[in-house]
């Protein structure tokens, strides 16, 4: 009937918090049989909301993540009668290697990596010449900082320590240490105590056959990083090495040939993809003069600390590296040499052969941990509250009292929201 107002049940009223209050709903509509009823409801269905679409309002709690944890334990100190662990467990090689045979059983061979085959992955080319200057700039510019920054060494341990003075703290493991009670002789550091040298065998050809023991004063020995750059593309006059440029034919497991090149025309030297930096000698340096010279620096330094290692980590995961899994000894090439120079825990009953294994980043550039202080210029560290104390590698501790902001990965191991008592009375008092 026309002109009929229709009060709707309790049933349908919706209280929606304090922007719906609770009210009934008046509807003026036409009736009509059948489904025509709905259709007078159109003008004003609109105001009322769907039960389908209604969202209870539940309490919710806000969370911040982050990738890296806020904080986080000191990497572990591995003895001299310790070996490294594996990067992957030795149970879940083999059992990743059954895997591959079994999904591989019945398909046709793939095509292995250009690595294998004697060639250079081009893609990685620019890479590789941007690690190679980026390990000479932080280089120099450790040198400069060093001006400024005060770094510390111990002068019967390889332990450093980056401030004005040296830590309190009975730490060293050298030679009469019973005499000193543990105590540092803390004597001025230079760059090998904060970027540690580590060296590997210079190959002319990444294929061909293992270094042996009387050919270990016959083949130059370069820094690692240096060597895997150059494997990756970087052309150096006074170290040169084989390239290809056709992928090698394997007749063998261990066994291949080089394919035929007389086919195509003579190489021509090409010069350098990218200039190639050069160390600047300790006479040469300049400190920087005013404070802002120095923020800039270290900003730059650590940049060049952070391409490096990531750089070199992807370049290591295509072109293979071994170490040795009793003491530091690092081959850049498939297979780690032959020369017996290993004076590990046991190393009469290796016949001092290397333990070779796959290695990870830390093996080839080292992080040399440091305490880490929390006012450059306050207080100097205490031993009794060593245990509230944070560490960072020396190159990220130099550049943040050089001026630069602390990095979001080194933060966890750094401790900086932490709070730091200021005596051992009430450093007892913490649980």
């Amino acid at each position: 009937m026309p002109g009929t107002t229709i009060v709707l049940p309790r049933k349908l009223e919706f209280h929606l918090g304090s922007s719906h209050p609770r009210r009934s709903e008046f509807v003026t509509g036409e009736f009509h049989q059948g489904l025509s009823f709905i259709k007078s409801l159109q003008p004003t269905t609109a105001k009322l909301p769907l039960l389908s679409s209604i969202k209870l309002r539940q309490p919710c709690a806000l969370v911040a993540s982050s990738e890296y944890p806020q904080n986080a334990d000191f990497p572990r100190y591995y003895g001299r009668k310790e070996k490294k662990p594996f990067p992957i467990p030795v149970v879940e090689l083999r059992r990743n290697a059954r895997e591959r045979i079994k999904n591989r059983k019945g398909k046709p061979k793939g095509r292995p990596p250009p690595t294998k085959q004697g060639l250079v992955v081009q893609s990685l080319v620019p890479l590789a010449y941007d690690v190679y200057n980026a390990r000479i700039t932080l280089i120099n510019n450790i040198r400069r900082l060093m001006k400024v920054v005060r770094v510390h060494a111990c002068g019967w341990c390889n332990e450093i320590h980056v401030g004005p003075e040296g830590h309190p703290f009975s730490s060293c493991k050298g030679k009469y240490t019973g005499v000193r009670k543990g105590h540092h002789e803390w004597t001025s550091a230079v760059v090998e105590d904060i970027l540690v040298p580590i060296e590997a065998y210079h190959l002319y050809d990444r294929l061909g056959n293992r270094i042996r023991h009387d050919e270990r004063f016959l083949i130059p020995r370069i820094p690692a990083v240096v060597e895997l750059c150059i494997q990756a593309g970087v052309n150096i006059p006074d170290l040169p090495t084989k390239r290809r440029r056709k992928p090698v034919v394997w007749i063998g497991r261990k066994e291949f040939v080089d394919a035929d090149e007389s086919e195509l025309p003579d190489p021509v030297p090409e010069p350098p993809l990218k200039p190639l930096l050069t160390e600047i000698p300790n006479p040469e340096i300049v400190p920087p003069s005013t404070p802002e010279e120095t923020t800039l620096l270290a900003e730059e330094t650590l940049a060049a600390w952070d391409k490096m290692r990531k750089g070199s980590n992807r370049l290591r995961k295509m072109y293979p590296v071994r170490v040795c899994g009793y003491c530091p000894e690092i081959h850049v090439g498939p297979s780690g040499h032959k020369v017996q120079i290993c004076g590990a825990h046991k190393h009469q009953q290796r016949n001092g052969q290397h333990g070779w294994q796959a290695a990870v980043l830390d093996d080839l550039i080292p992080p040399r941990f440091v305490w880490h202080l929390p006012e450059p210029t306050g207080a100097p560290l205490e031993r009794e509250l060593r245990s509230f104390y944070g560490q960072a590698p020396a190159v990220v501790e130099l550049c943040v009292q050089g001026g630069a902001a602390v990095p979001e990965e080194y933060k966890a191991t750094m401790r900086l929201d932490i709070g730091i008592p200021s005596n051992g009375k009430e450093a007892e008092m913490v649980v």
